[in-house]
């Protein structure tokens, strides 16, 4: 939670260079030497389609898969939405409107459904794979905090696709809708969210001057503001923040912990046995860890981060003008700002994050610095927790840093990708106006752009020796395919 100015600025400016660094996914570090043979690339383009000249780019939304496109268009005085070239039903509008982010277009985990929010005259209604749910004065629009008066949301599905949910309006109630089936009315009601095994859906719901945890349906005790719902790893567990007579406190399993002038989001270690989070105490902030509150700091930043096997627990601390990494209670070297979107490496025993000093940035492994850059990515580690790897600034030039050893300067580089068995590399470079997939070192074919400039390019390897992304040539999409042969 934790909502004042000074915090929420350096969380957003750290969730910003990871948007910059967008892509890179925790996996095998490359080699960092030239010894093997560079290898062959096998590219295969498929066409998904020419992007409508209509459309408002913004609006591209792409698969988790990166296999399956779409995007709203207009046409006349009726919008519609796009699915693999596809055309959608014409409504009057698509929520939200053309122009505001995030996208309101959602696919669901597995990539096989889509849904959206549309408007037919003055009703809305959800749209799933085309299918049309039942009609309401509004969904998935916000009215009033804590969950951001005006606010657009999108449809949510369950981790495993076979379930959405979403917010709806009728009259003056609010209700959460999930397959179809309604709940309860209520003055209001937050985002609803699934658990891990997508058997259970809890949200927050406004009751006369209450707010509530509404949990399987079954609501909880009644408070000023709720919110932060979260389920553990193995979907028994439920925790969130409510604020009762000026006070915040963490509600685990229905237990109230001990109140605080602020409390941040609640976190379960990846056993579900533990939960951490951060407090505020007048002017000092700490870490909740298991009950059990830890050194006082000046200010602490969101979120703890548990290590693979839930045994270690590392937050970033400020003192004074400074800023430290703390492991399981130990504090590392200062500096003027740490990132960590990752810090320990998957066997648990190693610690990376990049930090700043003095206007340059540098990354720290294991308590070692590294060389200093203009600016640096979050280190990735390879799945065997030996090798490190992470794409770093010079002047103009970006290089992919791999054990210490840099690589070829480019013009930008995006989307770090790892393979899982340790072999190869591949990331995005940008040479002048161009695009081009980089393997091992190789350069494949040149592209005009990439879905989601500038923040959201992603590239995934479906086997070992194959991988796959979506780019554009003039205004014609591809999935492009690439099998690395040796």
């Amino acid at each position: 939670m934790f909502k004042s100015w000074r915090i929420l600025l350096v969380v957003s400016f750290a969730a910003f260079l990871a948007l910059m660094c967008s892509g890179i996914i925790a996996g095998d570090a490359a080699p960092a030497d030239n010894q093997n043979p560079a290898p062959q690339l096998k590219t295969t383009e498929t066409s998904l389609g020419k992007v409508d000249k209509g459309m408002a780019q913004f609006t591209l939304t792409i698969s988790p898969d990166c296999k399956r496109v779409a995007y709203m268009a207009k046409r006349g005085g009726k919008w519609l939405v796009v699915v693999d070239g596809v055309e959608g039903k014409e409504y009057d509008g698509i929520s939200p409107p053309a122009g505001l982010m995030p996208t309101g277009l959602v696919f669901s985990p597995d990539a096989k459904h889509i849904a959206y929010a549309a408007y037919r005259g003055k009703k809305a209604l959800v749209v799933v794979d085309g299918a049309e749910g039942k009609e309401y004065d509004d969904v998935n629009h916000s009215s009033e905090p804590p969950n951001n008066p005006g606010q657009y949301r999108r449809p949510v599905f369950s981790p495993d696709s076979n379930h959405v949910a979403y917010e709806a309006k009728r009259g003056g109630k609010r209700l959460v809708v999930v397959d179809g089936a309604e709940g309860k009315e209520y003055d209001d009601v937050g985002v609803p969210v699934f658990s891990p095994d997508s058997k259970r859906v809890a949200y927050g719901a406004k009751s006369g001057k209450q707010w509530l945890a509404v949990v399987d349906a079954r609501e909880g005790k009644g408070y000023d503001w709720v919110e932060d719902l979260v389920f553990s790893p193995d979907s028994k567990r439920i925790a969130y923040t409510a604020m009762s007579g000026g006070k915040w406190l963490a509600v685990i399993d229905g237990a109230e912990g001990k109140a605080y002038d602020e409390v941040g989001e609640l976190v379960f270690s990846p056993d579900s046995k533990r939960v951490a989070y951060l407090v505020q105490r007048g002017q000092k902030s700490l870490v909740v860890v298991d009950g059990l509150e830890g050194k006082e700091y000046d200010r602490l930043y969101c979120p703890i981060t548990f290590s693979p096997d839930s045994k270690r627990v590392a937050h970033v601390a400020k003192r004074g003008d400074k800023c430290l990494v703390v492991v399981d209670g130990v504090e590392e070297k200062e500096y003027d700002m740490v990132y960590w979107p990752n810090i320990f490496s998957p066997d648990s025993k190693r610690v990376a994050y990049d930090a700043e000093r003095g206007g340059k940035h540098l990354v720290v492994v294991d308590g070692v610095e590294d060389k200093e850059y203009d600016f640096t990515c979050p280190p990735v580690f390879s799945p065997d927790s030996k090798r490190v790897a992470y794409v770093a600034q010079r002047g103009k030039q970006y290089v992919l840093v791999v054990d210490g050893h840099e690589g070829k300067g480019y013009d930008r580089v995006e989307g770090l990708v790892l393979s899982p068995d340790s072999k190869h590399f591949a990331f995005m470079i940008q040479r002048g106006k161009k695009y081009l997939l980089v393997v091992d070192g190789v350069e494949g074919r040149e592209y005009d752009g990439y879905p989601g400039f500038p923040l959201d390019f992603e590239m995934l390897f479906d086997s070992l020796g194959k991988l796959h992304t979506v780019m554009l040539r003039g205004n014609e999409l591809f999935l492009v395919e690439i099998e690395i042969t040796e």
